[in-house]
């Protein structure tokens, strides 16, 4: 019963040896419990843990029953601070619109109907260039090593194709979305993924 409907194969079969101190029934638990996963998995795909998620309508691979904070969508977990600008504008003259506020500022730099690179920008050094124009564009400065997903994609998979692109961030468009600039929703980048790691995992209290 354990086994098969929490997926727990070896937690299942250490419970029963804890409970007899018995080695004659290691074999015969290790059959009992994969035959009960087997037939849970023909009967019902989740277990008991993850059934009701999917019933909400979350996707849970089932590689990743250990890491529920991969299995989240990107729109649940992106950075939505983030503003579309035209290849041609003038650094300068963004950081003086955007800089009031400090901090850093993610822009998804565009040319015409496509995306061509991402900028990270501090927005608190305008005030060393408030008299200053160095003549740089956005599209001078953006980087290009990014990939695209979608709002709905897996936390999981985007990790993944961030690295196997060896790409610096994600920028997120909308579900069903041909990657347009009038399409971006928001970016994940790798020091987003990192801090929302570490949020997911503190101690509750």
């Amino acid at each position: 019963m354990v086994g098969g409907g929490t997926g727990a194969a070896m937690t299942a079969v250490t419970m029963i040896f804890e409970m007899t101190r018995d080695y004659d029934l290691m074999m015969p638990s290790i059959i009992a419990v994969a035959l009960a996963i087997g037939i849970r998995r023909l009967l019902s795909a989740e277990n008991i843990y993850t059934i009701k998620l999917v019933g909400r309508g979350h996707f849970v691979p089932k590689a990743m029953h250990a890491n529920m904070f991969l299995v989240r969508r990107a729109g649940d977990v992106m950075e939505r601070d983030v503003v579309v600008m035209p290849a041609e504008v003038d650094l300068d003259e963004f950081l003086r619109q955007h800089g009031a506020r400090g901090g850093f500022k993610h822009v998804v730099v565009a040319r015409g109907n496509h995306i061509l690179g991402v900028v990270r920008i501090n927005t608190g050094i305008r005030r060393g260039i408030e008299a200053a124009y160095s003549g740089v564009t956005m599209g001078a400065v953006a980087q290009r090593n990014f990939t695209l997903a979608r709002e709905n994609d897996i936390v999981f998979d985007i990790v993944q194709r961030i690295s196997r692109r060896d790409a610096a961030m994600a920028i997120v468009v909308k579900a069903g979305g041909r990657g347009r600039p009038s399409e971006v929703l928001g970016v994940i980048s790798k020091e987003h993924i990192a801090d929302s790691v570490a949020d997911s995992i503190k101690p509750f209290g």
